[in-house]
């Protein structure tokens, strides 16, 4: 079931521009995705209501800071260029590169435990989480914030477990279903039986010519993907064992997996489903938190609660520039140096364990482990962004020659207000 707002708001904003690109009704909405956006100059002064407060970054002079709250979930935007904080009384945007945050709404007595992006506009997917959600946990909130309330929702009768959006497409993920929305009118479009599903894995792609979903099967370890302009549906037994992770490249072209296991990372080609390639996290059991490309699918980032952030050379794309190249090498498997190569175990082959032939990751950056973190892609060259439950945010550099450990390049606590430097 869905629902648009029957109050005195602007009439419901297109987020695809190739439809009636014209007649946008909201003059503020950003239909280019590579547009540099400053959140401030685009919000209006908004009214407080009972349910709603704006928080500056800091306390006032001369009170104590107030405690900081506790995250519930942290997400990337679609090109990584931000990220969303959801906690117990409310939700967070930061910007990454530089990092700062951009904007925040406290919500009275309530909290919200998803907060979806898309891209940097003024529409936000909320769904209620928490002791005490803000929102039923079974609906999904469609937030506008320049005007500061919801102006639409839906309500798939189950606990919303994740939410995906693209410029066309709302997809829904519960316990044992995803369900695709049309984002213009919100009708439900399709629905997929998936294998129980309580992290609510699904992903789709991003660029507005090709409409690909993945999500689990029906069976435990397979994967459905779901190429809607080729009306094709396409099952991947990736794994023995529970899908643990996933993640597309932009294009959909792609999938990495890994299992409940975490040790092995495999790589997909969607519209096949044959495995291009397999690397190796470790040998020890770990949940796997997060996977992601690199905008030229040519690394995977790898997080789990091991600690480590590992990054991973792929041999499987074209995609990526000359000059991304390195200087001496000819092609992506000339990036790992030979200590992390399989290479290096070639002619003890079908002697040694199949852990000896193993690829190994390019690049590492330890964290605590146990702890929660994600990783994405920087936007400038061989960079990584960490996120942690803790509030961390971490920007690293990797070496694509050398590999080895990553230098940190900036850290900050974003849920701690940054002490103000004196001129």
């Amino acid at each position: 079931m869905a629902t648009l707002s029957a109050s005195a708001s602007p009439p419901w904003p297109n987020p695809d521009p190739t439809t009636s690109p014209s007649s946008n009704p909201n003059p503020n909405f950003l239909p280019d995705q590579s547009q540099t956006l400053d959140f401030e100059s685009l919000m209006p002064p908004q009214h407080k209501s009972p349910q709603q407060s704006l928080s500056p970054a800091s306390s006032p002079p001369g009170l104590s800071p107030a405690a900081p709250p506790t995250l519930l979930h942290l997400a990337f935007n679609q090109d990584q260029a931000c990220f969303s904080a959801a906690t117990d009384n409310g939700f967070r945007i930061y910007n990454c590169n530089p990092f700062s945050e951009q904007f925040r709404r406290e919500f009275d007595g309530g909290g919200i435990g998803h907060v979806e992006m898309l891209f940097r506009c003024n529409i936000i997917a909320l769904v209620g989480g928490g002791p005490q959600p803000h929102f039923p946990p079974n609906k999904v909130m469609i937030w506008d914030d320049h005007e500061g309330c919801c102006i639409g929702d839906l309500s798939p009768r189950a606990a919303v477990r994740s939410v995906r959006l693209r410029r066309d497409r709302i997809i829904v993920a519960v316990e044992q279903r995803i369900l695709v929305y049309n984002f213009l009118d919100l009708n439900l479009l399709h629905q997929i039986e998936t294998y129980p599903n309580p992290k609510g894995l699904c992903a789709v792609s991003q660029l507005s010519d090709s409409l690909v979903l993945a999500c689990p099967g029906l069976q435990k370890g397979q994967i459905r993907v779901e190429h809607y302009s080729q009306k094709k549906t396409k099952f991947i037994s990736a794994h023995d064992s529970k899908i643990a992770c996933l993640a597309l490249t932009l294009d959909g072209q792609l999938i990495a997996t890994a299992s409940s296991k975490g040790t092995l990372i495999r790589i997909f080609d969607t519209v096949q489903g044959t495995i291009l390639q397999e690397v190796r996290r470790g040998a020890n059991v770990a949940e796997i938190y997060s996977l992601a490309f690199s905008s030229t699918a040519r690394w995977l980032a790898v997080s789990s609660d091991k600690g480590t952030v590992h990054v991973f050379s792929l041999k499987v794309n074209s995609s990526f520039s000359e000059e991304e190249k390195p200087q001496n090498a000819s092609n992506s498997d000339t990036a790992i140096t030979p200590s992390n190569s399989s290479r290096s175990f070639s002619k003890f082959k079908g002697v040694l364990p199949k852990y000896f032939n193993s690829e190994w990751s390019v690049a590492q950056f330890r964290l605590q482990e146990g702890s929660h973190y994600i990783v994405a892609f920087g936007h400038e060259k061989n960079t990584v962004i960490i996120l942690g439950m803790d509030g961390s945010f971490y920007r690293c550099q990797f070496d694509p020659v050398q590999g080895g450990e990553m230098t940190q390049l900036e850290y900050h606590n974003f849920l701690k207000p940054e002490p103000e430097t004196t001129l």
